[in-house]
């Protein structure tokens, strides 16, 4: 989708609720704070969240809707907030904690490419969380985009996760009102010696 499509979204009624991703929350709510990112950060619960725990966030969207809405949240001051594609947004070589990648659905290449980038972003010991919808779900989930070249699989993550010390790859439910959604999680840690796993 464009940034306008987005921005017509946003400018009706909140997108998704306030408060974080359960499982988000769960990953992340015990980590000590550092400097963190939020890619496709949208209307910035993620972040805001983040920054509430006095983690030094970035919250990174091509729409600018959705950041101003972000924008006019309490403790909003604590985010910086940068309009820009996240394909083609940089940070500096290992000067991240964390980067976060919410629901970004874009074409498989571009997500693994971006994924690739964002490890590299990564301090040794660094997380990469990667949360979005499996490409199951559209035969046997609800909700979520219906397009399957642009979803997410454990295969179609394995390539990132080699460069990282996994934590957890796998296919994951998530409850909501119309029934069970299936998402993939990618969750690990740059290496302490670099980009490439442990041996």
């Amino acid at each position: 989708m464009r940034a306008e499509d987005w921005d017509e979204r946003y400018v009706g009624d909140r997108q998704w609720s306030a408060e974080p991703n359960r499982l988000i929350a769960a990953l992340l709510a015990d980590l000590p704070p550092g400097d963190a990112v939020d890619l496709a950060a949208g209307e910035g619960r993620h972040a805001l969240w983040l920054a509430g725990l006095g983690w030094r966030v970035t919250a990174v969207d091509f729409s600018g809707a959705g950041l101003a809405r972000g924008q006019e949240q309490p403790g909003a001051d604590a985010v910086e907030w940068v309009r820009a594609d996240v394909l083609g947004w940089a940070a500096l070589p290992a000067s991240l904690d964390l980067v976060l990648v919410a629901y970004l659905h874009v074409p498989q290449e571009d997500t693994r490419e971006l994924l690739r980038r964002a490890v590299g972003w990564l301090r040794p010991g660094g997380r990469l969380l990667v949360l979005g919808h499996d490409v199951e779900n559209v035969q046997s989930g609800v909700g979520g985009p219906q397009d399957p070249a642009i979803l997410h699989s454990v295969e179609r993550l394995a390539p990132v996760a080699a460069l990282l010390d996994v934590d957890r790859l796998a296919q994951v439910p998530r409850e909501t009102p119309a029934g069970t959604a299936l998402d993939t999680l990618l969750w690990g840690r740059r290496p302490a010696s670099g980009v490439g796993p442990r041996r």
